[in-house]
């Protein structure tokens, strides 16, 4: 286990009705000026947004409310919030819904606390973000654990060509998170699928990592891993079950809270791989597609294609989740038959061909390998570094 400093600031209110408790958390963070931000019509047609803006109201908050954030979060819409919040005097920000809209939340924080800096300046790694308004959330969507994460990621659609980018600060950390359960009981099956693969996937991300002798940390990513696998699949088929929905929304959370990577972070910034984030961001930004289903369709061929590189890491995490025995290239290879099983169960893509509904050319795996890369500037991942031709074999793999 490698030395690392810890901090999780976010305070977390889970349970049924827990949306009740808005204007008091934000009053304790000393929030007097809401921006609301939230996505689509659920939340207006549910009631739920109604329900958030009288519980503002009663508390004596002034407020404004801004919607329309769509997954994969655009630029433009940051843009939007943020002349809104500095025209409003706005001191705080509040995100009503799922990860895009908290990771809009975010990048609106940091854009109405220094009007005077370009926004995308900090996606870009142009700038560092200073300063911050103070942030909470109301979950509605299980997946990204941006409730409780230190990161946000933003596609910048004023350019020709659509960019993806995703920043890690600790100014993106919520100060509250409230979080019900039932908010996600009527959320689409191909929602909940998605999210419960982005939870595993922030998990497994974290777990395969070429920093070895973190015993605690790999039993926390491997229970949790169990876990989604278990109760992702009971609430992907029964929605309405409290148990199963409570297990997959506490899941998404502490899979990105950085806790499962403690100790793991060597000589870089991240802990661990995270080569299937970069390739699936890579994906969403030209195609808009879905997060969780970006990270399935290329995971079995990243996996296979990684494999030689730590053999035994596989088979560890084969034996561990799945309970498999025998040689370790053997169960490993079973472990990622095993994953891609979970997969099927809840209906997410394993192929960039059912991702995209067609067989991609080799002009678009080149636009691929661009994007991903960064116009051929850097490389990914930890457990095996992977240059531009690594890459490219991958995503045919994966067609």
């Amino acid at each position: 286990m490698l030395k690392f400093e810890y901090c999780s600031p976010t305070k977390i209110v889970f349970g049924k009705d827990t949306e009740g408790r808005a204007a008091e958390l934000v009053k304790e963070f000393g929030g007097t000026k809401v921006v609301i931000v939230y996505g689509g019509k659920s939340v207006t047609e549910n009631g739920l947004l109604k329900k958030v803006e009288e519980n503002l109201s009663a508390g004596g908050l002034n407020f404004i409310s801004v919607g329309g954030v769509v997954p994969n979060p655009v630029l433009s819409k940051v843009r939007e919030i943020i002349k809104s919040g500095v025209e409003f005097g706005a001191d705080f920000v509040l995100a009503v819904g799922g990860g895009s809209v908290i990771d809009t939340a975010k990048a609106a924080a940091h854009g109405i606390a220094s009007p005077e800096t370009d926004v995308w300046d900090y996606w870009a790694g142009r700038a560092k973000v200073k300063k911050s308004l103070n942030i909470g959330s109301i979950l509605t969507i299980s997946a990204a654990g941006s409730e409780t994460s230190n990161s946000s990621v933003i596609t910048n659609d004023e350019e020709d060509k659509p960019t993806k980018r995703g920043i890690t600060t600790e100014f993106n950390r919520p100060k509250f998170a409230l979080m019900n359960p039932e908010l996600t009981m009527t959320l689409p099956k191909g929602q909940i699928g998605a999210g419960v693969a982005d939870i595993f996937m922030h998990t497994s991300e974290r777990f395969f990592t070429n920093i070895q002798g973190n015993h605690l940390t790999d039993e926390i990513a491997l229970g949790l891993i169990r876990n989604i696998m278990k109760y992702g699949v009971t609430g992907y088929n029964t929605p309405t079950d409290y148990e199963a929905m409570s297990e997959i929304m506490w899941s998404g959370s502490v899979s990105h809270i950085g806790l499962t990577g403690l100790g793991a972070k060597g000589d870089t910034t991240r802990d661990g791989d995270w080569s299937c984030h970069q390739l699936g961001m890579a994906i969403s930004a030209i195609y808009d597609s879905t997060h969780g289903a970006t990270l399935t369709a290329v995971w079995g061929s990243w996996a296979r294609y990684v494999l030689e590189a730590d053999v035994a890491r596989f088979a560890d995490y084969a034996k561990r989740v799945f309970g498999l025995e025998g040689e370790d290239k053997t169960v490993a290879l079973e472990g990622i038959e095993k994953t891609e099983e979970f997969f099927k169960k809840i209906e997410m893509p394993l192929t960039l061909t059912k991702l995209l509904g067609h067989k991609p050319s080799e002009e678009e795996i080149v636009s691929l390998v661009r994007e991903c890369t960064y116009n051929y500037s850097r490389k990914i991942g930890s457990i095996k570094v992977l240059d531009q031709d690594d890459i490219r074999r991958i995503y045919e793999m994966a067609v």
